[in-house]
């Protein structure tokens, strides 16, 4: 089967063609970065204004990478939710009335699914179950994955997400936005020993995260050493980075632990993070745990993702209607 996946939560517009929920013909994103740079974050009726500029012509990009036309499309998946409702509507109306105008079949899938299953995407797939740990720009969550539509929440961030406190980190620093990846290039040249933040466990029984405090230290920081900080901002930026990404490996790998799984997925954008990617790979690897990460272009927002899991929403017979809506928030 065939699929059309599109996507239009935050502020990047994607349309992709993924084969039986495995095989991408074709994935085309149109970022919206250089928009909402001089604002220091997405605006949302800028993001909605360009994803209505940019539907069309990612979808017409995107079979013409397949080679293929609209006859050839056999089903559609939409991101439903969750995400900024004035850019959702955009993709989920115009997948809905693309999906009546041709008569097949669509479903509103829901983005973290997206992001939990891209791992499925790669040539060596996880075996079920496995925990998931998805982190980005709006999300940070650790889930016990067991089916491909089934997942159990074991624990969330309780303020900000992870990338939320990477962009707010760079502004403080004057790095600009987005600011994950500016802090992974700077920690390379830094030393994450120097300044020592404070590691946000919460509780270490549990699997919730809180990145607030981590913030807060580091304004506390740049305050307290208003001459010397722009010589450090290597250093605090390691020193960041690391106290962050700590707490993310441990609870990652005490999840697996919990539910005797020897599999972890690393999803969402911020598992584009060099550091992440190695220090969770090293720390789970000692564990007998194997890591899971898709290639960089499925980590961010994407629009095969949504149509690989979108493909198992159908195979398990759940059509949606023209009456549903999109939700800014999960249930």
């Amino acid at each position: 089967m065939n699929i059309l996946g599109i996507e239009s939560s935050c502020d990047e517009t994607a349309a992709a063609v993924v084969k039986d929920g495995r095989f991408i013909q074709a994935t085309v994103v149109a970022s919206q970065i250089q928009v909402h740079h001089r604002y220091g974050g997405v605006v949302p009726e800028l993001a909605s204004r360009k994803h209505i500029e940019a539907i069309v012509p990612v979808l017409d990009q995107a079979l013409i990478e397949a080679r293929m036309s609209l006859r050839d499309i056999e089903a559609i998946a939409v991101t439903r939710g969750p995400g900024l409702v004035g850019a959702l509507l955009v993709g989920f109306s115009f997948a809905k009335s693309l999906a009546y105008a041709l008569g097949i079949p669509w479903v509103g899938v829901n983005h973290l699914a997206g992001h939990i299953n891209s791992v499925f995407l790669e040539p060596d797939p996880p075996a079920f179950p496995y925990i998931a740990i998805l982190v980005s720009g709006g999300h940070t969550s650790i889930y016990y994955v067991t089916d491909h539509t089934a997942a159990e929440l074991m624990g969330q961030t309780r303020d900000d997400a992870v990338g939320e406190a990477f962009d707010k980190v760079a502004k403080m620093l004057g790095l600009g936005y987005p600011g994950g990846g500016v802090i992974d290039r700077l920690a390379r040249d830094g030393d994450s020993a120097k300044i020592n933040f404070p590691r946000s466990y919460l509780n270490k029984s549990t699997f919730d995260f809180s990145f607030s405090g981590i913030k807060t230290a580091v304004l506390r920081y740049i305050t307290n050493h208003p001459q010397e900080f722009e010589e450090q901002i290597p250093d605090i930026a390691a020193g960041f980075q690391e106290s962050v990404l700590e707490v993310l490996s441990y609870k990652a790998i005490r999840a697996a632990a919990e539910k005797g799984c020897d599999r972890i997925a690393l999803v969402g954008g911020v598992a584009a993070n060099s550091r992440l990617r190695e220090k969770l790979s090293g720390d789970a690897g000692v564990k007998g745990i194997r890591v899971h990460i898709p290639a960089i272009h499925l980590c961010g927002d994407n629009a095969a993702m949504i149509a690989g899991v979108g493909y198992h929403y159908l195979k398990a017979g759940m059509i949606s209607e023209l009456r549903d809506d999109v939700f800014s928030r999960s249930k």
